[in-house]
């Protein structure tokens, strides 16, 4: 077996000539999308989708880095919980009740929609490829466990507050003719420790509209459940249409919290906005989400130790391509992103040659047709990470003193 800590890069290379890129992350205000405004893509677009038929899979799809935001997808599958500036997390563990506790977990899990940028997408992370941050008390690893087809792992734990995430997700975009839809498929798991609470949940789909008007939006049903509470949720995210289907808001959430298909509050608002709690008994309503105050002008991680960076860590991996689009340096992009994956096709030549399989090293990873992909972290928890991202009262203090 083979060991994924033989990825691309060595240490000593890394010592040698490590380029470290990390960018602002995905905002409501501010951010990559204000920083990151590629050019004019949709003639571009348009002519990278010429010869695909409608309904491929487009998990293979190799994209030139014109089309790439800086940032691979291990970040921003990381940055929907490190990045944010209310602790919506440690609030689900705060409730002094199971529906207390479960309201909390239906406004984090709304606190990891993040806007995307249209026409660039991330870097697909290679075999082994890892991204490890840490955020006050909550430490997060992921790894990219499969490449064919591409799974990626999370694990993250906050001692504190005894709370524990565990992800496995695995999107599959499709082309259907004027848009691109990904779904994003895998088990997305938050345990509060203390309360012996599982909560089980899944993620919207990304659909990429190319014509007849060009955006990207948050669709489908997302549903929330705790099998030891016996709650649920449901909850829809859809467009509101205006005249001829044009306009409307592309943002809207709708849903409601049950227990046993009886319905006990209604969840109306936009993920961009806010949205509403209403007691279908009493007819009070109250904020459960502020998305201005939780997702606006995201602080950007740091190194704090780079002796503590691993050779696999994504800011390395993709550092001198991040750096080359930062630039608009193309034909530099280009040749860094050809030699990363020559590198693993190199290496995957080899591992089949020597008849070695590749194993994951922190995680467990099955599959079966009953349960598709399925992970489990190796070590109990997360130790910290040398890569950062500040609160904001750490902030605040910092801009005292």
């Amino acid at each position: 077996m083979l060991s994924s800590q033989r990825i691309g890069l060595t240490v000593a290379q890394v010592c040698e000539e490590m380029t470290v890129v990390l960018t602002p992350p995905l905002a409501l205000e501010g951010g990559l999308a204000a920083e990151h405004r590629a050019p004019n893509l949709l003639q571009r677009i348009l002519s990278l989708f010429r010869n695909i038929r409608p309904g491929s899979d487009l998990t293979n799809l190799q994209l030139p880095p014109l089309f790439n935001m800086p940032k691979s997808q291990l970040q921003l599958y990381g940055e929907m919980i490190y990045c944010i500036n209310e602790d919506y997390l440690s609030r689900c563990a705060e409730g002094s009740s199971s529906i207390e506790r479960f309201t909390a977990v239906v406004a984090w899990s709304l606190s990891m929609t993040r806007p995307a940028i249209f026409g660039v997408a991330p870097y697909n992370p290679v075999l082994g490829e890892t991204h490890h941050v840490s955020r006050g008390n909550l430490n997060v690893l992921l790894e990219q466990v499969s490449h064919h087809p591409p799974v990626t792992a999370l694990h993250a734990t906050d001692e504190k507050n005894d709370i524990e995430l565990i992800w496995c997700q695995h999107p599959v975009p499709k082309f259907y003719g004027t848009a691109v839809e990904a779904a994003i498929y895998g088990k997305k798991q938050l345990k509060l420790l203390k309360f012996g609470e599982n909560y089980e949940m899944d993620s919207p789909k990304l659909l990429i509209r190319i014509l007849p008007i060009p955006g990207v939006e948050w669709v489908g049903n997302v549903r929330i459940q705790c099998k030891e509470s016996g709650l649920e949720a449901d909850i829809c995210y859809h467009k509101t249409h205006s005249f001829l289907g044009f306009g409307g808001n592309s943002r809207s959430v709708k849903g409601k919290i049950y227990s046993k298909s009886e319905t006990i509050f209604e969840i109306n608002g936009h993920w961009d906005g806010t949205v509403a709690l209403k007691d279908v008994h009493t007819g009070q309503s109250q904020i459960i989400y502020y998305a201005k105050e939780a997702i606006g002008k995201l602080a950007t991680p740091s190194v704090k130790d780079p002796k503590g960076l691993r050779a696999s860590e994504s800011t390395i991996v993709w550092g001198k391509v991040s750096r080359a689009i930062l630039d608009k340096d193309w034909e530099k992009a280009r040749e860094e992103k050809r030699s990363i994956e020559e590198r693993e096709r190199m290496l995957k030549r080899e591992r089949n040659s020597n008849g070695e399989v590749w194993v994951p090293k922190h995680f467990n990873l099955t599959h079966s047709k009953e349960c598709g992909w399925e992970c489990s972290p190796i070590e109990r928890t997360v130790p910290e990470a040398p890569i950062i991202v500040p609160c904001p009262k750490e902030n605040k203090e910092l801009l005292i003193q």
